[in-house]
């Protein structure tokens, strides 16, 4: 057998035969279990990004993998030319799991998002009428909806968007948080859909104001327009709610899920709606081979009830006042900002002495906590929904130990 890599080679690895598409920290990890992970010379972190929020029932929760490994002994992939007896046992768990009518099983988010456009655009078509190609969905500032080309088209992120060009026209950028600007944009008889993460991760969690997403939610309905919500990252009990739509009592026309439908084992995504928008998808117009897969059924089922047995909603909402009090006690000019909801929580970092919130993170990856900068000046925290108080408690204490060092 050959010797055991160490981090630094595994690292030249990556660089000299991957494509440069991310600047991760210089970890390699192989090994997690609950909120911890160990890199490959042993040392012990906690995780507090999660696979950007994909892994909030812990790494390697045991009754996701055995779901995960019973199924994949027994069938891996079909098709969807050909039933399997997977699907629709799962399809049946989720719609009544999230309240909807119908579910179209994909595997990744920005699967998902696309598969909503598509929904949202043929709807339009067929049931409220706009002209053959003038459908608009109205999307906002600074969002983060996935990597596809027709995603960064609505992107105001030069970083993912230049270069890209030509872009996918139909869609109509306001700002987040404003709801006059969003009355505005409704106005047009062509506008089908408004597409929105209810609270905003990639931009550095940015939660908007109370009332927000019921207002929208409203307004749109007033004008017979999709109320599309991007749950990717915010759903599945990580905000302290199963949904960031519940703290509104908001039901979305259309919903998007992803990242912790699997518990982070599997790429699984949905896209769930009611009859009255998804049946106007017909046989043909849309799919992908691996989209409700057996493994992927078994496994989304095993996530979400980890979710409801471990009550991790009740839990995030919980340990996030905790975490929000804590770090608005520590005593550095370094922290200009601290925000959230739930377990979804970010820290705006001011620089100081040419130290930034890229090093804040290489300091506490030192002290053995995980995270990673967005947009240059914010770090967001997001630990395994599963972490315990007290762990969390060692985990903030790690971090305020990091901060305290550039003083």
């Amino acid at each position: 057998m050959s010797e055991k890599l160490n981090s630094q080679e595994l690292i030249a690895l990556e660089e000299k035969y991957g494509a440069h598409n991310y600047h991760p920290l210089p970890v390699v990890l192989s090994r997690g279990e609950g909120p911890m992970v160990w890199d490959v010379e042993g040392k012990q972190y906690f995780d507090f990004l999660s696979a950007y929020s994909a892994v909030n029932q812990g790494h390697c929760h045991p009754k996701i993998v055995d779901a995960m490994v019973e199924q994949a002994r027994t069938l891996t992939l079909t098709s969807r030319a050909f039933f399997n007896d997977s699907l629709g046992v799962y399809e049946k768990y989720i719609t009544e799991f999230f309240g909807f009518d119908k579910v179209l099983p994909m595997n990744t988010g920005a699967e998902g998002d696309e598969t909503a456009l598509k929904l949202c655009r043929k709807w339009a078509y067929d049931k409220k009428g706009v002209p053959e190609n003038e459908a608009k969905i109205i999307v906002c500032e600074n969002n983060f909806h996935g990597r596809t080309i027709t995603v960064v088209s609505m992107s105001t992120d030069p970083e993912a968007r230049d270069g890209f060009g030509p872009y996918t026209p139909g869609f109509i950028t306001i700002p987040y948080n404003d709801l006059d600007a969003l009355a505005k944009a409704l106005e047009d008889p062509n506008i089908a859909g408004f597409l929105v993460e209810p609270i905003q991760g990639e931009a550095g969690v940015y939660v908007p104001d109370e009332g927000y997403l019921s207002k929208a939610y409203a307004m749109c309905k007033a004008k017979n327009v999709l109320f599309i919500a991007d749950e990717v990252q915010t759903g599945i009990a990580r905000t302290g709610k199963l949904l960031a739509c519940d703290h509104e009592n908001v039901k979305p026309d259309i919903l998007i899920l992803g990242k912790a439908l699997s518990g982070g084992a599997y790429p699984v995504s949905a896209v769930l709606a009611d009859d009255d928008i998804m049946m106007v998808i017909k046989p043909g117009q849309h799919g992908s081979t691996f989209g409700g897969n057996p493994v992927a059924a078994r496994v989304g089922i095993a996530a979400l009830k980890v979710v409801k047995e471990e009550k991790l909603a009740e839990r995030a909402e919980k340990l996030g006042k905790i975490f929000r009090e804590e770090m608005r006690k520590i005593d550095s000019d370094m922290i200009k900002l601290v925000r959230g909801k739930g377990l979804l929580n970010a820290i705006i970092i001011e620089p100081k002495n040419g130290k930034e919130a890229w090093d804040v993170c290489v300091e506490m990856a030192k002290n053995g906590v995980l995270a990673k900068p967005t947009h240059g000046d914010i770090i967001r925290f997001a630990p395994p929904l599963v972490i315990s108080e007290e762990q969390l408690m060692d985990a903030i204490d790690r971090i305020k130990k990091s901060i305290l060092a550039f003083e």
